[in-house]
């Protein structure tokens, strides 16, 4: 990955490749980290009416979860800049746009739109079966990229749901049991228990999830400074200059020296 820029797009030729220098131009600027090519799917006359609509309200949804200003998220014509690419991983097997989007927002790392002209496409897409697999597919990405990179956030509010509605029952029996006294209703109180159970669980995974993002935090860190030092080739050096020491110590016949400990303790009795 020595490229300053990489650029993405599809091999269907729905994209225009002379507007690749517009593509990249906020990042040679130095106003964004990545760029997401905008067909304007709203607008777009060889979109049916159903996947303008769907195009819209699945845009909106990844500009919430994600917390960028994204126009078309399901765009495949993008522009990353290097600091971006190296700090991006992609685990999903069905699409990277939906995901990378995700990632950029938890890394604060700013997502531009370019306007730009998308060509009607003859063939079917190989990556949508039909239109039921593709949302199920969709959602089922977005769902795992926010719940990896903002898990808290996910568990807290489906354990704070939980929790509401189950002290609503019990409110509920506490409320017939002052005015009735107390006679029937226990079933309502037994499923409101389940629920507080469940919720306090959720919220107790939420917390969970959050300490392994955090770790997960520190590992991308390290991937990010392993991918510089692959990129700059100092490992390759490295690993050379260490197999030219080793075959010198074997043609000498001699012993190889040992590293100082820590405690400043040669090995030498």
């Amino acid at each position: 990955m020595g490229a300053d820029i990489i650029v993405n797009t599809d091999g269907d030729n729905q994209y225009d490749q002379t507007e690749i220098p517009r593509l990249i131009a906020p990042i040679l600027a130095g106003e964004a980290d990545v760029v997401v090519g905008d067909r304007q799917p709203g607008s777009a006359a060889h979109f049916s009416l159903g996947k303008r609509l769907l195009q819209r309200l699945g845009s909106r949804l990844v500009r919430v979860a994600s917390r960028t200003d994204v126009a078309d998220a399901p765009s495949g014509y993008r522009a990353f800049s290097r600091e971006a690419a190296l700090g991006l991983n992609v685990l999903s097997d069905f699409s990277y746009t939906l995901e990378t989007l995700i990632q950029a927002g938890a890394h604060h790392l700013r997502v531009v739109s370019v306007p730009i002209h998308a060509r009607p496409v003859a063939r079917r897409s190989r990556l949508m079966r039909s239109l039921p697999h593709y949302l199920w597919h969709s959602s089922a990405t977005l769902l795992r990229a926010y719940a990896t990179y903002r898990p808290l956030g996910l568990f807290f509010a489906a354990g704070v749901l939980l929790l509401a509605a189950g002290g609503a029952g019990v409110a509920r029996f506490l409320y017939f049991y002052v005015t009735e006294g107390g006679g029937g209703h226990i079933q309502s109180l037994v499923l409101s228990a389940a629920l507080l159970i469940v919720g306090f669980q959720i919220l107790l995974i939420g917390l969970l999830a959050d300490l392994v993002a955090a770790n997960r935090r520190l590992l991308e860190d390290a991937l990010v400074r392993l991918r510089r030092l692959e990129t700059n080739g100092e490992p390759r050096n490295e690993r050379r200059s260490t197999r030219r020491r080793s075959m010198r110590w074997l043609k000498s016949g001699k012993r190889s020296p040992r590293r100082p400990s820590l405690t400043g303790h040669d090995g030498s009795d």
